[in-house]
């Protein structure tokens, strides 16, 4: 390592992931006083990245976002990893810790292309490939159509532009992160609930590096790790896979977590809801309330689920 470099951070090469990149890098030289050549952003091209024309789930989900990262991690190319920890799988290597969760940014999704759900007008085609959003928004618009949309915001965008889909959606803290924050129509997470992690950005190490553990500790926003981490086990609990229909909200207030999760079939017919409160960082709630929800839950919601 050359010599004035103290850190290698790992990073997609998309526009998103080279900003939350550069966040992390200035956070972590404002944290130690360091300058920002001491850090080195290394960018990789994920294979989630590569291929654009099918839905994640049906090329292999999550991992394609972190596995050339983690080979990285493995080889000692980089001493750590940035990513969008909404796209990080449930179970990670053991070799493997996330060191950091950066203050937490908006949970919500904006919608792109209406001001809101009920103003699309009849049998409007919506796209994503995301299947919480294709959910929820079946659930609220049945009349509607769900087409697949992947890509990086530009290109989805850039579609929806073209008239190929009426309407998409797009995570908030990403359109601020790349100074978009006018774009589209913030939905209320009370009514639609955001993604597991949605907003949070996580910095992994190896395990047994604790140089880099000791470098990062310095970034890490407890009541953020509260809350996604309560989000994760819940994951976890569930049993859920690329297919599964999740939606979580999570807030701490004080030393308490207030949970509200909801499970959806496939085609948004199906709905099942269940909250809770809890000490932060007490795993065992958020594994009963998926017990909860998945006992509620009918068939058409729980065949997506590997635990049920």
């Amino acid at each position: 390592m050359t010599q004035n470099i103290k850190i290698r951070l790992g990073t997609r090469r998309s526009p998103l992931a080279m900003v939350q990149a550069e966040e992390t890098r200035n956070r972590l030289c404002e944290a130690h006083g360091w300058e920002l050549s001491a850090v080195q952003l290394v960018p990789v091209t994920a294979s989630g990245d590569k291929v654009q024309d099918r839905p994640l789930a049906d090329i292999g989900g999550k991992a394609l976002w972190t596995k050339e990262l983690d080979q990285w991690l493995a080889e000692g190319t980089i001493d750590a990893a940035v990513h969008s920890l909404k796209d990080v799988e449930t179970i990670r290597p053991a070799e493997l810790t996330i060191a950091a969760i950066l203050p937490r940014a908006d949970k919500a999704d904006r919608l792109i292309g209406a001001e809101s759900l009920a103003a699309l007008r009849p049998g409007a085609v919506i796209g994503t490939s995301a299947p919480r959003r294709a959910a929820q928004a079946l659930h609220m618009r049945p009349d509607c159509t769900v087409v697949s949309l992947r890509g990086n915001v530009a290109t989805r965008l850039a579609k929806l532009a073209a008239g190929e889909v009426d309407a998409t959606f797009l995570a908030a803290a990403g359109l601020d992160r790349l100074g978009q924050g006018t774009t589209g129509h913030s939905l209320d997470v009370e009514h639609w609930l955001p993604a597991p992690a949605q907003g949070a950005i996580a910095v992994e190490c190896r395990t047994n590096d604790a140089a880099a553990l000791a470098a990062l500790a310095a970034l890490d926003h407890a009541p953020s790790r509260a809350e996604v981490m309560a989000e994760r086990a819940l994951l976890l609990a569930l049993g859920g896979t690329c297919h599964s229909s999740i939606a979580v909200l999570c807030n701490l207030k004080g030393q308490e977590l207030h949970m509200r999760a909801a499970l959806f079939s496939p085609d948004g017919a199906e709905r099942v809801e269940a909250e809770a409160r809890f000490a932060a960082g007490d795993a065992q709630a958020p594994a009963l309330l998926a017990q909860e929800l998945l006992s509620r839950a009918s068939a058409a919601i729980t065949d997506c689920f590997a635990a049920s």
